[in-house]
């Protein structure tokens, strides 16, 4: 068996993949709606949206297979997710690459595969959309055609989520100031978003519309002017 190789931008394709904070979260019909499709496309009992961590494969969705999740050393998709084009083998049994593979030998007893890349618009790979069945094949131009243009839409939706997931931070980062408003002790600067101090007037301003006028209260004119002759 062949080990899939690691890309040399593991670190970097890993931190863009945990960026998208999808893996181990629960099915979601999109997700699943593409996948069903693949299998209906190639008349395959098994079709996967398999995302590459850095030792397993884990299934955002996924046809025809109960295992949420398997060691990447033995993932095909871990191969298919290297190149630009969908990855094909026609038969796996006969492929000295994947001949002697568990999954091969033992359930799911794959024979056919293709995969198309997941790749982020920062040309990272994530994992791949397959069909597999337990029949050797060889797909038509069509459907590989189809495969790869339903990848992309399943980066349409990782990203979809990943917008989701900043904007839903960045509301809450809105409903802390306003319940709590970080201001300096000493001179009495407010704290705004990214670590910017502002005048609290100008702070109030920015966020109310109101503008100040100046004076002195009592306390403050006894204390600092109180002792001068009137």
């Amino acid at each position: 068996m062949q080990k899939p190789p690691i890309p040399l931008d593991e670190a970097e394709r890993l931190a863009a993949l945990r960026s998208y904070r999808v893996l181990d979260t629960q099915p979601e019909s999109d997700f699943d709606a593409l996948t069903e499709t693949v299998a209906m496309v190639f008349g395959t009992p098994i079709a996967l949206v398999s995302l590459v961590d850095a030792d397993r494969q884990w299934f955002k969705a996924r046809v025809g297979l109960e295992a949420r999740e398997t060691s990447r050393d033995i993932a095909f998709c871990a191969h298919a997710m290297l190149g630009n084009e969908v990855f094909v083998v026609p038969n796996a049994f006969e492929d000295p690459r994947f001949a002697d593979n568990p999954l091969v030998v033992q359930a799911p007893q794959i024979r056919f595969y293709a995969g198309a890349p997941l790749i982020d618009p920062e040309g990272r790979r994530l994992g791949t959309l397959c069909a597999i069945d337990r029949e050797p094949r060889q797909p038509t131009e069509q459907q590989l055609g189809i495969l790869q243009r339903l990848a992309g839409q399943v980066i349409k939706l990782l990203e979809l989520r990943r917008v989701a997931a900043r904007l839903a931070e960045s509301l809450e980062r809105a409903r802390t100031l306003q319940r709590l408003i970080p201001i300096c002790a000493h001179c009495k600067k407010v704290r705004e978003d990214q670590d910017f101090w502002t005048r609290v007037e100008d702070y109030i301003h920015a966020q109310t519309g109101a503008d100040f006028t100046h004076g002195i209260c009592p306390q403050c004119f006894d204390e600092h002017y109180g002792h001068l002759p009137e």
